[in-house]
């Protein structure tokens, strides 16, 4: 009896053994990677969003890559989706993350999980 017991017991604990580690790179997986919603706008009215998935640290830039075509040249994005700036009219793509302005390119602002991008094509009053 007590050789049963044994043999079951060291039967429970290699099963445990081989699928802990599974779990555990299962939940490892998971955490490299983070969701950002993406809102385009133009003036005020919605035009566009979209929910794209990204390596942790990833970039502003990445995501928006991602989700549409987009026209750009040292980080700073001039078209969006075939909707382009205009610089006599001072029409401008700005961006925020989670409601706040952004003050570096698009190619330098790094993301978190669940972080909201809003791009919007708007004349440009500063």
């Amino acid at each position: 009896m007590k050789k049963r017991i044994t043999v079951l017991l060291m039967s429970l604990l290699l099963l445990i053994g081989v699928i802990a580690p599974a779990a555990t790179t299962t939940a490892d997986a998971k955490t490299k990677n983070i969701k950002v919603t993406y809102v385009l706008k133009k003036n005020k009215k919605q035009i566009a969003k979209k929910t794209v998935t990204l390596k942790k640290n990833a970039t502003v830039m990445t995501g928006v890559k991602k989700g549409w075509k987009v026209t750009e040249k040292g980080g700073f994005i001039s078209a969006i989706d075939g909707k382009k700036q205009n610089n006599k009219k001072k029409i401008y793509w700005t961006f925020t993350v989670n409601g706040k302005k952004v003050n570096v390119a698009a190619n330098k602002k790094k993301l978190k999980n669940k972080d909201k991008v809003t791009f919007t094509l708007a004349k440009y009053n500063g």
